[in-house]
């Protein structure tokens, strides 16, 4: 099992990757970020992409869907976003964001790794 450091290391060794994040969608509040810089902070992304979660969630419930996200994918003109929300024990209301740059990064791939780093990660 990773901690939290580990996984978001982890997410960085993605090819293409930008930056990462591990966040609580109850508050918006990333627990961890790596990577980033000025052109992209990792903490507004991770309050902006709790919106994005908490607005699919209502849909869904509005919908009377009884389906799990796996993940929800954001296309720029650059770059991908990938959100991931975690369904191991105990990370309920926690998901990764992970920002590549479209150039660089194998969507398929990095959506496979996201995958594997979740199921790795101890919260």
């Amino acid at each position: 099992m990773a901690n939290t450091e580990t996984s978001l290391k982890e997410s960085l060794q993605i090819e293409g990757a930008i930056g990462a994040a591990l966040v609580d969608y109850a508050s918006g509040m990333a627990l961890g970020t790596i990577g980033g810089g000025k052109d992209l902070d990792l903490n507004v992304a991770a309050a902006g992409n709790t919106d994005v979660v908490r607005a699919k969630l209502r849909a869904m419930e509005m919908l009377g869907l009884n389906e799990e996200i796996e993940d929800i994918l954001i296309t720029l003109s650059t770059q991908y976003h990938l959100i991931r929300l975690l369904k191991t024990r105990g990370s309920g209301g926690l998901f990764l964001y992970l920002a590549l740059d479209k150039n660089r990064a194998n969507l398929a791939m990095a959506r496979h790794q996201l995958k594997k780093i979740e199921a790795e990660l101890e919260v």
